[in-house]
């Protein structure tokens, strides 16, 4: 299908509105990345894993006993992870700790987390 087939075919009611709103709207290759983040943590795994190293820092094995999961399917999550750079590692002799990759991570669940009880 072509992009035109998805033209709006009814007048704005407001057309200063939808001027203005149209400007503020981001690009399609931002939206995709949104929805990638989302993607990535859209996982119930991956939700568990955020939900523990937002309280600490965590090596594999760790987070494994934490989620009650081998270490094997732990560190698949957390390569996805870092890849979509929502955890970062950092090595300490043989052991590689995880921890969040940045302050806006754990804004969004815990944001998330209380929409969620707001809902309950």
């Amino acid at each position: 299908m072509s992009k035109n087939e998805y033209i709006c075919d009814c007048n704005p009611i407001n057309p200063e509105l939808v001027k203005k709103t149209s400007k503020k709207m981001l690009t399609d290759e931002a939206y995709e990345r949104i929805a990638g983040f989302f993607k990535i943590v859209g996982d119930p795994t991956r939700c568990k894993i955020v939900s523990a190293l937002s309280m600490n820092e965590m090596c594999v094995g760790d987070i494994a006993n934490v989620l009650s999961m081998t270490k094997s399917s732990i560190s698949h999550q957390l390569t996805k992870m870092k890849e979509a750079s929502v955890v970062r590692s950092r090595k300490s002799g043989k052991e590689v700790y995880y921890s969040l990759d940045d302050e806006h991570v754990e804004e969004i669940f815990s944001l998330t987390v209380a929409h969620m009880d707001h809902l309950s």
